[in-house]
């Protein structure tokens, strides 16, 4: 078996072993209870996760320039605060229905931008709140907070009325300011792709629309010239007629003579 085998066999396994991660993390920190059960099957998770890695990195070609490639796949794995970022693997649903519809490039990028965006914000005011809720100073208190939280930092807004006081907070919000830099890049290069899109369109109907109005123009002209050369001939066969019955009249007088 080889490298796209294992993830086209193991790709919606893991996808869905994702959405269960989401559920428990989600139950751990939002509802605070069955704690055991819930860290059991996040630890569970993680340790398939692990050995996807592991198999992933046997069975590349390139054994080297996958592990490089996939820094971000070791990080998720390797330290615990962002383990919640294997939930991105939720993304192959998207990748699936962009396949499937045809989309533009250009859609297929804002889909994967702002789905990408919308778990990070979510799974990092969920792993925010966690790591800040009982801090001496925090002012991230809820949950309701820590998601206006997110999205102000995605969005680089930055009101400031709410920010981490940990460690581990501060490292969630420098990826999330990240994204958003990212999540702007995008939307700003997109707008511009289709702003040129459109710029181009125009001018290539302007320029079919003066070619077809050039061929509609050279079609009437032929078709003059034509008209005019049928009755130019016309003409030169009423002519060749009258000069014959004048020499059948001049023949016939000389007869007469």
């Amino acid at each position: 078996m080889d490298l796209k085998a294992w993830k086209r066999w193991t790709d919606w396994p893991l996808m869905a072993l994702s959405v269960v991660f989401l559920v428990a993390y989600s139950w751990e920190i939002l509802a605070g209870t069955h704690i055991l059960l819930c860290e059991t099957v996040i630890n569970a998770i993680w340790i398939l996760f692990v050995i996807d890695y592991a198999v992933s990195l046997w069975l590349a070609e390139d054994r080297w320039r996958w592990f490089t490639r996939n820094l971000f796949a070791l990080a998720t794995i390797a330290l615990p605060m962002l383990r919640p970022l294997r939930l991105l693997r939720l993304l192959t649903v998207l990748h699936v229905l962009n396949r499937t519809s045809g989309m533009a490039v250009r859609g297929r990028i804002a889909v994967y931008a702002f789905g990408a965006v919308g778990m990070l914000m979510y799974v990092g005011a969920l792993a925010v709140y966690s790591v800040e809720r009982g801090e001496p100073g925090a002012t991230i208190d809820g949950f309701g907070t820590a998601l206006w939280w997110a999205f102000v930092t995605v969005t680089t807004v930055g009101y400031g009325d709410v920010s981490p006081v940990t460690f581990e907070g501060k490292l969630i919000a420098v990826a999330l300011m990240f994204a958003g830099i990212a999540l702007i890049g995008i939307v700003t290069a997109t707008l511009a792709s289709w702003i040129v899109d459109q710029v181009n369109f125009e001018a290539h109907r302007r320029e079919t629309a003066g070619r077809k109005a050039d061929e509609t123009r050279a079609a009437a002209s032929a078709a003059d010239s034509a008209e005019e050369l049928r009755a130019l001939r016309e003409q030169v066969r009423e002519l060749a007629a009258s000069v014959a019955a004048l020499r059948e009249e001049l023949a016939s007088r000389e007869r007469r003579r």
